[in-house]
């Protein structure tokens, strides 16, 4: 008998260490940006989880010049022309738009970067208010839409931030 609990101790530390190990890889997601309203933007957004906090990446290439908005949208459904399939920006605890350093800010409230005079950009963010995975229907960005628009957020102009035409989009999935 005493081998056998030893023998099923054993084995469940060995499960309890893969899984730690393969949870490290998964706490990692790069998705792909393609071109949406008859623009030539693309790019590649890589979130990554560590110790509750997400840190985002985004670079980006075929841009206008200037500065854009870029937000988490509600689907992750990129299917039409111009990624109207992504709804609104994602809002789950219905709250006003804004900058993301503001006291009220949609979860999906990236913010504004500019893109420089070839069209390419990088962003990056580092937050705790996101999960990759966790299930938290408040934090969790699975399943969810990155677009990046073609004008500013204006960061006043409810719900959207009147930041034009949706350029480019990703499903944010696995």
């Amino acid at each position: 008998m005493k081998k056998i609990i030893v023998l099923t101790v054993i084995v469940l530390g060995i499960i309890v260490a893969c899984k730690s190990g393969n949870g490290s890889k998964s706490n990692v997601l790069t998705i792909t940006l393609e071109p949406k309203s008859g623009s030539t933007v693309s790019g590649i957004a890589t979130f990554s989880e560590k110790n509750g906090v997400v840190s985002f990446e985004a670079k980006l290439s075929g841009l206008k010049p200037g500065v854009h908005g870029i937000h988490i949208h509600e689907k992750a459904d990129c299917s039409a022309t111009d990624a109207a399939s992504a709804g609104g920006h994602w809002n789950p605890l219905h709250v006003k738009h804004g900058k993301w350093t503001d006291t009220e800010h949609h979860k999906g409230d990236i913010g504004n970067f500019t893109a420089d005079e070839n069209g390419i950009a990088t962003i990056t963010l580092k937050t705790d208010e996101w999960c990759i995975g966790c299930g938290d229907a408040n934090k969790d960005i699975l399943g969810k839409g990155l677009i990046v628009h073609d004008k500013a957020d204006d960061f006043v102009t409810q719900p959207t931030g009147n930041a034009g035409a949706r350029v480019a989009c990703s499903a944010i999935i696995r």
